[in-house]
């Protein structure tokens, strides 16, 4: 069977939680028997055979972002010639998919890593555009053979997002970790090279400058952590200047009251993340959209505890009171997840931040039985053959 995977993120070019989803799925499908899975994602030539990478046609340059990604879309359908399935990930990659279904007369299947009626915050990142991409996944979704949503809360926001799709066109499957390349890394020297103490407690986010991340509500429930605990933020890719903004004043207030906050903006290698996880007290994931989280698997798969916003598919991962805390949260019901009570959300983010650092034993506890269930409950073998047999009842 051959599968055409089509998606804006591959590697070497991952910033975010469905490329790396896409990364891991190609690689386990390909090691199972009778399939042939083919890549067709944008930007740089991939060296890696099977593998087609596709850049913005040169008469778009200037355009709207979204108009631009509509182009690499219309690329990549007729090279999809020959599959017995399309699987697209996020709207970038939706329209690729749908077309070529319709061209090919191929099943086309979607994962839903997050929606685009959930994100109204990227009316500011992309303008109009917002609308285009609003369109693209719309038309993807209410046409697609089926749709992989990666956690029950990830299908229960299909549905809603769009009433005409056909409930049992959706399954649940897992995002997944891969935990041997996943593991605790003891590592001191570098992580005083990062800048990070690895004699004083620190509490580490790992993720993307969005709203969706929930960084500034972060940043302001650190602000009372005890002063020796350090603030660590591997953070960037900010989605538009005003929230870079917003979290440099935030941060910068911080480093006048405490020592220890340290900033790395750059997307660092797999070693450093897991240096980073490992080193850490705990982890904290403050999301207000989180349609599964597969970095707090990163972190439990380093053997650290969670903190985390009780939204989306995070539950799912994450276990209270057994691999790290939850923390409640009411949110707007418009789409944009922000919390109806800001104050409280961040007090109850800082007060489990501070129950975790102020006891390091049971953290270490709750880290040693997050590596056991992102083992047991979250390995790629079993994800890819239950996507497999989802491909072969469609095609």
């Amino acid at each position: 069977m051959r599968i055409d995977v089509l998606s804006k993120e591959y590697p070497p070019e991952i910033y975010g939680g469905a490329g790396v989803h896409v990364a891991e799925l190609v690689r386990a499908l390909r090691v199972l028997r009778d399939v042939d899975a083919r890549v067709r994602c944008f930007g740089a030539p991939r060296s890696e055979p099977g593998t087609t990478a596709y850049a913005e046609p040169e008469s778009l340059a200037g355009a709207n972002p979204a108009i631009r990604t509509l182009g690499v879309d219309l690329a990549m359908v007729d090279d999809c010639a020959g599959a017995d399935v399309v699987h697209s990930h996020t709207w970038y990659a939706n329209t690729a998919g749908h077309l070529a279904g319709l061209m090919h007369g191929v099943p086309h299947v979607v994962s839903a890593h997050s929606l685009e009626p959930m994100r109204p915050w990227k009316a500011e990142q992309l303008g109009g555009g917002y609308a285009v991409s609003s369109w693209a996944e719309r038309t993807a979704y209410e046409g697609a053979a089926g749709i992989i949503a990666v956690s029950a809360a990830m299908r229960d926001d299909v549905l809603r997002s769009y009433p005409s799709v056909d409930p049992a066109r959706v399954h649940v499957v897992h995002n997944g970790i891969d935990t041997a390349e996943w593991s605790p890394v003891e590592d001191p020297d570098r992580l005083r090279e990062l800048g990070v103490d690895p004699d004083r407690p620190s509490v580490v986010f790992v993720g993307r400058i969005t709203r969706q991340k929930g960084l500034p509500l972060f940043l302001r429930a650190a602000a009372a952590l005890p002063p020796e605990v350090q603030l660590v933020l591997c953070a960037g890719a900010p989605d538009t200047p005003e929230i870079e903004a917003e979290v440099r004043g935030l941060v910068d207030d911080l480093a006048t009251t405490r020592s220890g906050v340290v900033w790395i903006p750059e997307m660092l290698p797999r070693a450093d993340v897991m240096t980073l996880l490992t080193g850490a007290t705990v982890f904290a994931c403050p999301s207000i959209y989180e349609p599964l989280g597969i970095v707090n698997l990163e972190a439990m798969a380093c053997e650290t505890a969670v903190v985390a916003t009780a939204t989306g598919g995070i539950p799912e991962v994450v276990v209270h009171g057994e691999t790290g805390w939850l923390v409640p949260i009411e949110q707007a019901s418009d789409g944009t997840g922000t919390p109806l009570d800001p104050d409280r959300y961040v007090a109850d983010l800082a007060g489990a931040l501070i129950e975790a650092v102020s006891d390091p034993d049971r953290a270490r506890a709750f880290g040693a039985a997050g590596r056991r269930r992102a083992e047991e409950s979250f390995s790629w073998g079993s994800i890819a053959a239950r996507t497999l047999d989802l491909y072969r009842s469609l095609a």
